[in-house]
């Protein structure tokens, strides 16, 4: 969030946006498991939290590819930054949650309020159940991670980086995967957090990549001819390219198509940038693609990367490592 937040603090700030919760489980009526009150009261608490000297220090210094990841002017938005208001009601059985302002403030919403919901969801069986029953849920939560990193510590080629703040089962849950993780398995192997909070605390790498969002918008903003709209994808590229370089340059692929993506990203960026982010699709059929691609423009594949991050579990994962094995970097972004 902070990266994609920088970009669009320099260069779209005042644009105005909506931002909207959209539940895509249709058959789960979200009010029937979430109390209003409740849910009013941890986005009303969201409003009031600020970050502190210690935070922006932080920020100031997480960087390992250039001098400083961060400018000055964006620490100081942050430093001021209140996220604007909130708009609930209840619609056809479901939530309608929209947060609506300048895009450099509303942004940052969007994890927020996605964790919030999701725990609020979770926390309404939890406490129909007794204490007892209550520690074999987490018993068995442990007992599945613990098989996981058994296979992963067998397989220390599938390296990974934590994405999974928007869908936890609790904020306390995430902290003890996370620890663990770290704990556990070599730092080769687990890489880092999006988690900025989780990062700092336990001394990690916070690791992301670009999404959706931000060609989403720039769809919007530039939308006075099919040419400009498709040109935007391009634009979005560049701005991302501009403000960061090759150490953030791992480009997402799907948001107008994976086709169009590999059509309208050129031979200098395909040289230039260390790799792609798959997101949709088969991602079996998108190494394909992805080797096809660079083989046309005679790029050397094994000097490319691609973080794949939908949908996985640890047996796509150990699927999609095997699958050309050694013809391409991978790296995998966990977040279910």
């Amino acid at each position: 969030k902070f990266t994609m937040g920088q970009v669009v603090f320099h260069r779209y700030a005042s644009v105005p946006v909506e931002y909207a919760f959209i539940n895509r489980t249709k058959k789960v009526h979200i009010p029937d498991f979430v109390d209003e009150v409740e849910l009013r009261a941890e986005l009303d608490h969201v409003r009031t939290l600020r970050f502190t000297k210690s935070e922006l220090h932080y920020l100031r210094g997480t960087n390992e590819y250039q001098d400083r990841m961060f400018r000055e002017d964006y620490l100081e938005f942050l430093a001021g930054l209140q996220l604007p208001e909130y708009n609930l009601e209840k619609s056809d059985g479901q939530y309608k949650l929209e947060f609506a302002g300048k895009w450099s403030e509303a942004i940052y919403w969007e994890t927020l309020a996605l964790s919030i919901v999701n725990e609020l969801y979770y926390s309404h069986f939890m406490r129909k159940l007794s204490r007892f029953e209550r520690d074999k849920v987490r018993a068995e939560g442990v007992k599945r991670l613990a098989e996981k990193i058994k296979i992963l510590k067998s397989r220390p080629d599938i390296t990974f980086t934590d994405f999974g703040t928007r869908r936890r089962f609790s904020r306390q849950w995430q902290d003890y995967v996370v620890r663990t993780l770290s704990e556990e398995l070599p730092a080769a192997q687990f890489r880092g957090t999006s988690n900025t909070y989780l990062a700092m605390k336990y001394s990690l790498l916070p690791m992301g990549t670009d999404a959706h969002e931000r060609g989403m918008a720039l769809s919007g903003i530039f939308h006075r001819s099919d040419d400009e709209i498709r040109s935007s994808h391009n634009k979005n590229l560049r701005d991302w390219w501009d403000e960061y370089g090759w150490g953030l340059s791992v480009a997402l692929t799907d948001t107008y198509g994976t086709d169009f993506f590999f059509s309208d990203f050129d031979p200098l960026q395909a040289i230039k940038w260390k790799g792609l982010r798959q997101d949709s699709g088969d991602p079996f059929v998108f190494t394909d693609k992805a080797l096809l691609f660079y083989e046309i423009f005679a790029i050397d594949p094994k000097t490319k990367l691609i973080v794949y991050s939908d949908g996985l579990d640890i047996n796509l994962m150990m699927r999609v490592a095997d699958y050309r094995k050694d013809e391409i970097q991978k790296t995998f972004g966990w977040g279910t």
